[in-house]
């Protein structure tokens, strides 16, 4: 029968199922409750009307991870799982009958204390925040220190423990909406990367072959930002996942304590478990990404001045001033110009060259915030 109730706890409250059961895709199930619970803390922001929910929306399955998708019924939309709740009927029926029977009662195995030996671990010391027996109190390491009732410190402590394993519910929730939209800007970088490079094509495709090495030096800014910010933007998912996957290990490790029944044994392990909690609550560790940082139309392409001085070649004329001559350093020995059609070989020095063409991109690089 323990066995049974064991498989009939909601592992989001503790406690056994209520109605009506749902069951997930996944086939794990919860009460509609904490399943709608659960939902709202991973969809903040979904409209709601008296209660429930209007749109669909996604959460994670607590106990698999499994992402479980809805429609625009929401929770209410899930399928009840009749089987459980029968179960859970029978069972109560059961131990409703059972109680009224005279039963033996179980011997339950006390830890003994590691310094007296026949002595059982029966009182908490506060001091020291470690259980302890009684002659240890009165004669032994802790007869100088704060002690308090087992049961009372068993409560507390189980108490910190469920309220922690609440949190840590809803804290991996909104982690995996943070991944979520992560993995957004990730695809919205890659967008506006392929939609910048393809200006900057189409803007090159109407200048000379001259011009093909500056276009591809441009198109290396943009793929070098993207790739940057992309592999950034990966990293910080990397984080946040690893930082989550801590976190249910944590939570798992914290239900198997909850089903500890003795209490001495559970006050051992609770404190490192507490501290594990606390701190794989904080995400202050972790980067968030500034607003806009996916954006890349500040590469901005501008050709005018270099389609005004390509349609300015021309012929090359003996009455130009030579200091032209001497800051053009292209048009040097057996340089030609073009002009409807006709090839004409320049002589050295001459002045009049037709400036040098410098295409304007000034992109400005947005750095993460840290």
């Amino acid at each position: 029968m323990d066995n049974l109730e064991k498989q009939l706890i909601c592992p989001i409250c503790l406690e056994m199922f209520s109605k009506p059961v749902v069951i997930l895709p996944c086939q794990h199930n919860l009460c509609r409750k904490c399943a709608n619970d659960v939902f709202q803390a991973a969809n903040p922001y979904l409209p709601t009307r008296s209660g429930s929910l209007t749109s669909g929306g996604r959460f994670r399955c607590p106990s698999c991870r499994h992402e479980v998708v809805l429609d625009r019924h929401g929770v209410y939309g899930l399928q009840r799982n009749l089987l459980v709740e029968n179960i859970i009927d029978m069972f109560k029926q059961e131990s409703s009958s059972s109680s009224s029977r005279p039963t033996q009662e179980r011997k339950e195995e006390t830890p003994m204390c590691d310094v007296h030996e026949d002595e059982k671990i029966n009182i908490f010391c506060v001091t020291h925040g470690v259980p302890t027996c009684s002659m240890c109190k009165v004669f032994g390491a802790h007869k100088d220190c704060e002690v308090a009732p087992l049961g009372t410190v068993y409560e507390t402590k189980r108490s910190e423990l469920s309220d922690g394993i609440a949190m840590m519910v809803g804290n991996n929730d909104r982690i995996q909406g943070i991944i979520s939209q992560l993995d957004e800007a990730c695809r919205v970088i890659e967008e506006n990367g392929r939609r910048q490079k393809m200006k900057v094509c189409e803007k090159f495709d109407h200048l000379y072959s001259v011009l093909e090495e500056k276009k591809r030096q441009m198109s290396q800014k943009v793929t070098a930002e993207q790739e940057e910010k992309v592999n950034y933007i990966q990293s910080l998912t990397k984080k946040y996942g690893d930082h989550l996957e801590e976190s249910c290990k944590t939570v798992e490790r914290g239900i198997q304590t909850m089903e500890e029944t003795e209490m001495a044994l559970f006050l051992q392990n609770v404190r490192d478990l507490l501290k594990k909690i606390e701190d794989a609550s904080s995400t202050a560790h972790l980067d968030k990404v500034e607003r806009g940082y996916e954006k890349m139309d500040h590469y901005k392409v501008d050709f005018r001045r270099e389609r005004k001085a390509l349609s300015s070649l021309d012929f090359i004329r003996d009455d130009d001033d030579e200091t032209e001559e001497e800051g053009d350093g292209e048009a040097g020995e057996g340089a030609r110009t073009v002009s409807g059609g006709a090839a004409v070989s320049a002589p050295p020095a001459q002045p009049n060259a037709p400036p040098q063409i410098n295409p304007s991109v000034s992109p400005t690089r947005s750095t993460p915030s840290t």
